[in-house]
């Protein structure tokens, strides 16, 4: 939220692109806890991407500041808006390293467009050419997942419980919930596809780990061939969606059958406050009928 925040301030007053800060956190048992960040006034140049401004003094100063209110975050890495990679990513991790050896890089979608985790978190590597040429620098994917400790999960579902929408059904929820997986399936394997294309066009080096990677998915596909197996599919589904439908229709059945309880509660109370109504008018004519002729007997015995 804090980056998001601080691209959204610098868009409305500046043509910048992406936006760039310094990640907090702490490293435990070969696993990074990235808890907190802050922004750092940075600007460069669309054209020469070896033109850009970081301010140290800024960075430093802020570090300085957020050990005195928590000790233990230190600086793991650094964060920018990309939404992809940049050529001057490599110089720029070389500056953060001179307070975090082992930095990360995390990519952060400001405005994401895809389903997915709007995040991609790379560290630096020596990349090993076949050809005998020197090394380079570059960037190697590693996986990452946004979470929550757990006083902020109690806080999540207490304001989950408070927004519910208890109109919405479960057969909606399973079948939006399914729609957005078969979405995010599709956009993966469009990027796959997409980079097939270009190792097989020679636009991009053969990357042995990524196809092996491939690989291993393909061998997990089940044979759709098989007879057998379409048909153990098939009765499977029908059997969920069978018990899906019917829970549906029997919520629906409860729903109607409570309307109707309700509305026949409400003709009986309406039928009985007419007739209280009814009868108070007839008690107080009786009255006023019978003090009538109080009055005319008083009269006449005068």
């Amino acid at each position: 939220l804090s980056v998001v925040d601080h691209y959204n301030r610098i868009d409305k007053v500046s043509s910048q692109k992406r936006v760039v800060g310094c990640l907090l956190g702490s490293q435990s048992k070969g696993i990074l806890d990235v808890s907190n960040s802050f922004a750092v006034p940075f600007d460069e140049d669309d054209k020469d991407p070896d033109v850009y401004f970081l301010d140290h003094d800024y960075l430093e100063s802020m570090y300085t500041m957020f050990k005195k209110v928590n000790a233990k975050e230190k600086i793991v890495g650094w964060y920018h808006t990309g939404p992809k990679l940049h050529p001057n990513d490599i110089k720029i991790n070389d500056i953060i390293k001179n307070y975090c050896p082992e930095s990360v890089l995390v990519i952060i979608d400001a405005k994401p467009r895809d389903l997915g985790l709007p995040t991609d978190a790379y560290i630096a590597v020596e990349e090993v050419h076949d050809d005998g040429t020197p090394t380079t620098k570059t960037f190697d994917h590693v996986k990452s997942e946004i979470g929550a400790e757990e006083a902020e999960e109690v806080g999540v579902e207490h304001l989950l419980r408070d927004i519910k929408d208890t109109t919405v059904g479960t057969l909606s929820q399973h079948l939006t919930t399914q729609v957005s997986a078969l979405k995010s399936l599709q956009s993966k394997l469009q990027d796959i596809s997409r980079y097939l294309g270009q190792v097989t066009e020679g636009k991009l080096p053969v990357n042995h780990p990524i196809i092996y990677q491939l690989q291993d998915v393909f061998n997990l596909l089940p044979n759709l061939n098989v007879p057998d197996l379409m048909k153990a599919f098939t009765v499977k589904t029908n059997d969920q969606n069978l018990v899906m439908y019917s829970a549906s229709i029997i919520r629906a059945v409860i729903a109607l059958h409570s309307l109707i309880n309700n509305k026949t509660t409400n003709c009986a109370a309406e039928k009985e406050g007419s007739k209280k109504v009814e009868v108070e008018k007839e008690d107080k004519e009786e009255k006023e009928k019978d003090t009538k002729e109080d009055s005319n007997k008083k009269e006449v015995k005068s």
